[in-house]
């Protein structure tokens, strides 16, 4: 493989990170510049006050960036520096079983990372004349210290997945320390039992957010398939296979049409969906996987345009494959978790190739509590709150009834004490939304319904009331309520983070009806259009007049040239869209 890598294995990119490697200028955390942390390297040094740095800087991301310049260029000092770097942290950072959290190199996931990457550090470096017998004996040595030390406990959730991992991949690799065997055991054991606690019947991971979903599929994995390459199949069993497959289908469910995804919770952008597709397509023998992962250029197209993952509370509703659909991605599920936010009922659009109401995202996790607590808090997703209060995790599924011309979601959440917001999504003719946003209970405060914009130029029409994007070419959203005489649209600060630690402005908005605790309930209505070219007219009324709260709900609405009368019973669990004229289209 080395011989077929020269000039063709690493990017540009891998290569300024090597060399400035080599001069100790080191690439810690992507989202920082790099920092020179002298001639006599000192492990311990943190240009910035987010503990990411410190903890990346020990997962020596550069040496891939090292491995890889050497591979391509066949340059041995690459080679040699990385020999040298191996056995200066050997030495300055011995194993450290006190347990801290913060600076230490000795963190257990960052022991759990180093473990599994450096299995693929020595492959690439083992055949350098620069691998001389002391360099063997100092990485021997501390992946000894590594496994020894990880098999002592495993840290709950998504922490532990890592070094268990890291524990299995130095058992294998290197059988002949006399332990291996008792570490192989215990982290395949816990990656066993982590596959049934950490993952829900329908698939997802239970921190409710696609990037770590995303990332329990490598962990969980790479060691499944190292033990079939050497021939420990039998120590993961049908069901692991079966779970691991539920994994990877939430990608495609859950996936836009060009392979991005939205980013709830602690997914700093989005996750592209193609690459695991592809490679699980043959693992698991899936030809819509394949589909997904080609485009459509193979495979076969998935039978459903919507699905609901009932368990953690994520639905998807779609027009179709193509990247030019339009796609609705919702959020209404347990927690609390440490990677999600208080957002159920948020969601997020994407048509004909753009992101049009994407998710505030991540923005940063340690340097900068008040950024981050921005950033999760309820009001600035796509739902609605009491107060600005951040709301409870209580969710309930009331209605999933999809069809040809008309597709219709009820969540609702408890999301305060003595209020429940419930939100009914219908998605007609395949081609827009009505949401129906209803406050149920006898608390009484500002109810705020809140959008927020990809960011660009938008259009602010009080009176009608409506707020549009304005992009010149491609997709945009048109949102319009349901005008109330006490409902008031009103700006609000947008923000959004795309990238760990970067964050721009963006529209955002909210309608706000204020409520008294001798109201039962208040209810928005609001279209959400997607749409190419000319602004289409657009708007919604009530059918009769059902009070707030009511379990069937009828509307009428106009959308370019689609008219038609909707509705939804709960009590019945049926849906239903009819033509203006009455003739029955569902």
């Amino acid at each position: 493989d080395r011989k077929k890598s020269r000039g063709k294995y690493a990017t540009a990119r891998d290569i300024k990170i090597a060399d400035d490697a080599l001069k100790h200028i080191f690439l810690a955390q992507g989202a920082y510049p790099p920092h020179f942390v002298g001639k006599d390297i000192d492990w311990s040094t943190s240009p910035v006050p987010d503990h990411e740095w410190i903890w990346a800087l020990h997962r020596m991301y550069f040496w891939d960036a090292m491995a890889k310049a050497y591979w391509h260029t066949g340059d041995e000092k690459y080679a040699r520096e990385w020999c040298f770097q191996l056995q200066d942290w050997a030495r300055k950072n011995p194993v450290d079983r006190k347990y801290h959290y913060t600076v230490t190199p000795w963190r257990r996931i960052e022991a759990g990372i180093r473990g599994h990457s450096w299995m693929e550090l020595y492959q690439r470096f083992l055949d350098s004349p620069a691998f001389m017998p002391e360099a063997l004996v100092a990485f021997l040595n501390s992946c000894h210290d590594h496994a020894s030390y990880l098999v002592e406990h495993f840290t709950p959730e998504n922490h532990g997945l890592m070094e268990a991992e890291g524990a299995a991949f130095i058992a294998i690799m290197f059988p002949e320390f006399k332990d291996a065997k008792g570490w192989r055991d215990k982290a395949v054991r816990h990656l066993n039992a982590e596959i049934k606690k950490q993952v829900r019947r329908d698939g997802h991971q239970v921190e409710q957010t696609l990037g770590y979903h995303a990332g329990c599929i490598r962990w969980f994995a790479r060691t499944w398939e190292l033990a079939e390459m050497n021939g420990l199949e039998k120590a993961f069993g049908d069901q692991y296979h079966r779970r691991m497959e539920k994994m990877v289908e939430v990608l495609m469910k859950l996936g836009f049409p060009d392979g991005s995804s939205a980013q709830f919770g602690d997914t700093s952008s989005p996750v592209h969906v193609r690459r695991s597709l592809k490679k699980y397509a043959g693992v698991f023998n899936r030809k819509d996987f394949l589909y997904i992962a080609t485009a459509g250029k193979k495979g076969t197209q998935p039978k459903q345009t919507a699905y609901a993952l009932a368990d953690s509370g994520f639905y998807s509703i779609r027009s179709g494959w193509d990247e030019n659909a339009v796609c609705m991605v919702l959020k209404c599920g347990p927690g609390p978790y440490w990677h999600c936010q208080p957002d159920n009922g948020t969601f997020e659009l994407y048509a004909a190739g753009r992101r049009l109401m994407p998710d505030s995202g991540t923005y940063i996790y340690h340097g900068n509590p008040a950024g981050r607590k921005w950033f999760r808090r309820t009001r600035v997703h796509q739902t609605l709150t009491l107060d600005g209060e951040n709301s409870a995790y209580k969710p309930d599924q009331r209605l999933w009834k999809t069809g040809k011309d008309l597709d219709v979601l009820v969540v609702e959440n408890g999301s305060y004490k003595n209020l429940t917001h419930r939100r009914a999504v219908l998605f007609v003719k395949k081609k827009f939304f009505v949401l129906v946003d209803e406050a149920l209970g006898k608390a009484g405060g500002n109810v705020d319904l809140h959008f927020q914009l990809a960011p660009g130029k938008a259009v602010f029409d009080r009176n009608t009331p409506l707020v549009r994007t304005d992009f010149k070419k491609g997709a945009n959203v048109l949102i319009r309520a349901l005008a109330q005489k006490p409902m008031a649209l009103r700006k609000e600060k947008g923000q959004v983070s795309f990238k760990y630690g970067q964050k721009q402005p963006r529209p955002a908005f909210r309608f706000r009806i204020e409520k008294s605790t001798k109201t039962q309930a208040v209810r928005f209505v609001t279209l959400v259009v997607p749409y190419e070219g000319k602004v289409p007219e657009a708007r919604v009324s009530l059918v009769g007049s059902p009070a707030p709260g009511s379990n069937r709900i009828e509307l009428d609405v106009t959308v370019g040239d689609t008219t038609a009368r909707i509705g939804y019973d709960l009590k019945n669990k049926k849906a239903w869209i009819r033509e203006i004229d009455g003739s029955k289209s569902q």
